[in-house]
């Protein structure tokens, strides 16, 4: 089983956190930091049999939460098309 820590103690604004992603997930440059590109990039780059820790959830500013709402919802609906692919909120 393959272990990756998204780290978003750092993250003060939406851009950040798309930067944060495409390191963490190793995103080619063409990706397009929104919504609809995390969706396909997450499919295509995330291994089956892969636990993502999220950490830093706790530090981001309050105007950060509806929008990583949206991004674990892509992240629960991702989790259903590969195979033992997880998400965990550390802190």
């Amino acid at each position: 089983m393959t272990k990756m820590i998204l780290n978003l103690t750092e993250c003060k604004s939406v851009l950040k956190l798309h930067d944060i992603i495409k390191e963490t997930f190793n995103f080619p440059n063409y990706y397009g930091k929104n919504l609809d590109a995390l969706w396909d990039c997450l499919r295509g780059y995330c291994r089956p049999d892969t636990t993502i820790y999220i950490v830093g959830f706790n530090t981001l500013p309050k105007n950060l939460y509806e929008y990583t709402e949206k991004i674990f919802k892509i992240f629960e609906d991702v989790k259903q098309e590969v195979k033992n692919l997880n998400f965990e909120i550390i802190s």
